[in-house]
This record gives C-alpha cells, sequence and structure tokens, in this order.
C-alpha cells in the first residue's frame, strides 16, 4: 500500500477539536511538517497552550482516525506543539523596568558579584522593586551568596509564552545560569551558546515590574557583555575595583569600553572594595593593606562620582559564604556602608536621567 499526504489529511479532517468544532484540518491545527516513509507517518498538531484540556483526546483521536481511514498498519507518530508568543525584540524585552545597573569590574576578585549583591539587596531594603541576573555565565556565584544553590525554577505560561519565573529573598527577584547546573560541574560553552542562554535569562524570565535590575556581569570585556548591550538598554554602569593599581588599570578598561562611541553608557560611577581593614578588636583602627584612596583617585581624574568606599572586615565573607549578604543587616558597618551605596546609587540614577537621554542598545551589523 502506498500512503499519500492527502490521505492523512482527509483523515485528519474527520477529527474535531471540542473547543471550537471545528476539523483538525480547518482549524489550522495539522503543522506543515507530515512526513511518510513507507508504512510510518510523523507530523505536529498545533495547541494554543501545552496545558490544553482537550490536547490527549484530539491526540488519541488523530491516531485513530488515520487507523480508521488509511491503514491499521500504519505507525502513527504524532509531535505536540503549543503556540508560543514571540520573544520581544532586543531592546524592549523588559518593559516593566525603569532603569537596568550594569555591575562591572576589569578583573575577577574584586568583590564585584558581592557588591552587585548586596546593593540588590540595599536597594529592596530601601522599599524598591528589585531584580538581579547573575549574568556571569561561567561561573556564577549569586546562588552561593544568597543559599539559593538547590533553588528548583519552573515555567509559567504568561501571555500565551513560558516564562521562568525567579526565586526571591531578601525582596530582591533573582535569576541565575547557577540554577540550571550542578554546582561543582564546569560550564563549557561557546560564546553563542552562553549568549543564548543569557538572553533567555533576561527575554524569557516573568520579571514584571521593577524599580532597578542589578546585572551583575562577568569580570573583564567578553561576549557576554556584548550580549548585553546588544539586548538591554542599560540605563548607567557601577564599575568596582580595589586600591591597589593592577586593580586601577583594568578598571580604566572597564570605564573605556562602557564610554565608547558605539556603546555610550553612562558611568554612574566607581565603588571601592575592600578599602582598607579593620579588625573585630580595634573597631576604630584602619589599616589600608590595598592602598589608600586609589578608586577616589580615579574617579577624580575620569571625572565620575565615587559612590561608595566599602570597608574589608570579616563578616563580609561570612555573611556571603552563608547566604545572608551583609546589607541584610542595615545596623553593622558593612550593611550601613551597602546602604549608603544603594542611596548614592539611586541619587545618580535619577540625575542621569534628568540630564541625559535614553541609552539605546548597540546595534548589530552583518
Amino acid at each position: 500500500m502506498t500512503i499519500y499526504p492527502k490521505l492523512i489529511t482527509d483523515a485528519l479532517a474527520t477529527v474535531r477539536y471540542p473547543g471550537t468544532g471545528k476539523n483538525l484540518v480547518e482549524a489550522g491545527m495539522v503543522e506543515d511538517d507530515l512526513r511518510i516513509e513507507g508504512m510510518s507517518v510523523a507530523f505536529s498538531l498545533l495547541f494554543e497552550k501545552s496545558t490544553d484540556p482537550f490536547l490527549k483526546s484530539v491526540v488519541k483521536a488523530a491516531e485513530a482516525a488515520i487507523h480508521a481511514y488509511v491503514s491499521p498498519e500504519v505507525n502513527v507518530a504524532i509531535h505536540v506543539k503549543t503556540r508560543q508568543s514571540p520573544r520581544p525584540e532586543p531592546g524592549k524585552m523588559l518593559p516593566g523596568v525603569r532603569s537596568v545597573i550594569a555591575v562591572s569590574s576589569g578583573k575577577g576578585g574584586v568583590g564585584k558579584s558581592t557588591v552587585a549583591a548586596n546593593l540588590a539587596v540595599a536597594l529592596a531594603a530601601l522599599g524598591y522593586r528589585v531584580g538581579l541576573l547573575d549574568a556571569d555565565i561561567f561561573g556564577p556565584s549569586v546562588p552561593k551568596m544568597f543559599h539559593l544553590e538547590h533553588e528548583q525554577i519552573f515555567a509559567e505560561e504568561v501571555g500565551g509564552r513560558q516564562v521562568l519565573i525567579p526565586a526571591e529573598k531578601y525582596g530582591v527577584k533573582i535569576l541565575s545560569i547557577g540554577f540550571f547546573v550542578k554546582p561543582e560541574t564546569a560550564t563549557l560553552w561557546r560564546g553563542a551558546m552562553a549568549s543564548n542562554a543569557l538572553k533567555q535569562l533576561i527575554a524569557d524570565a516573568g520579571w514584571g515590574e521593577l524599580d532597578y535590575f542589578i546585572l551583575d556581569t562577568p569580570p573583564g570585556t567578553s561576549d557576554i557583555h556584548l550580549t548585553l548591550l546588544q539586548t538591554l538598554a542599560i540605563t548607567g554602569a557601577v564599575i568596582v575595583s580595589t586600591p591597589q593599581q593592577v586593580a586601577l588599570a583594568d578598571a580604566r578598561k572597564g570605564v573605556d569600553m562602557y564610554r565608547n562611541e558605539k556603546v555610550n553608557v553612562p558611568i554612574l560611577g566607581l565603588v571601592e572594595n575592600m578599602s582598607w581593614f579593620t579588625p573585630a578588636e580595634l573597631p576604630d583602627h584602619r589599616y589600608y593593606i590595598f592602598g589608600r584612596d586609589g578608586v577616589r583617585t580615579l574617579a577624580d581624574e575620569l571625572n565620575v562620582p565615587l559612590l561608595g568606599q566599602i570597608p574589608l572586615v570579616q563578616s563580609i565573607c561570612e555573611s556571603g559564604d552563608g547566604g545572608e549578604p551583609a546589607a541584610v543587616n542595615g545596623d553593622t558597618v558593612t550593611g550601613l556602608a551597602f546602604r549608603d551605596l544603594a542611596r548614592r546609587v539611586v541619587e545618580e540614577t535619577e540625575r542621569r536621567n534628568r540630564e541625559q537621554p535614553p541609552t539605546h542598545i548597540v546595534e548589530t551589523h552583518k
């Protein structure tokens, strides 16, 4: 027996979809991917959503119709597809977000992720709606900092699209690639794979209405930074550095990346991390073990604000490792420092929005 496509479509035309009363063909539910190989037939049926109450019964009815009207010997493989709303265009992926802040550093090891996490928590403590995206695809640390290493992320249907629902802790909505890979496993991805994963965390997630969307970017300058600049209209950048000269040299490169004429992302200011060390037993003493006021000097040189100086104390490390960022407790020295940093970021963001036009995404040219 020879099976022709019309035999299959005629059989499917005898099956009605209960939701509309139309048959599967006239309802446009039979996808244009019919494949026939001997006595094997494969095709897709398109439903509006994966939770369609008639989905299973319609699939069974379609298979039965082919067996009844074509041949009971036919091997039938039916794939189910759902009608997914298109992903928003770059630059329009976060319509409910007022300000996108990139927290960056020229080099690793300066505490950028610590600053990003505590900035997000401090902004939430001040009453703002905050989201935090761990954009460090190859070295995600945000799950550890919030004690969410084993968090399970689920998807829900929102507006005809399946979207990821961010975790939430300390008033901050959080997503990280670390939620989807084993903590002990290295992420061995090429640039394109990492960029696509990052776009999913941005566009295919239910971030909702936010006052501040904080991006914890990877250290240095990379494909990930370019993906962010091509995907989001970043309101401003916060550059983190320690006071020593080797870190300051890389911080200059970070500032230059955002100030590039093709990028034009305003620098909200610099943050000096590990500014001084104060022993717990000598709370009035300051030891400038990485140098003194190096970032302040750089900020003056580049004509950008110094947003804050964060002291080096053991509690910052302990709170980060324990999953409770220092900014949760606003009564400690470090908690107060991060609350002050958050206020300065708000001030500079509002000033930037008053005095400068909106940022545009970096256009790609083929």
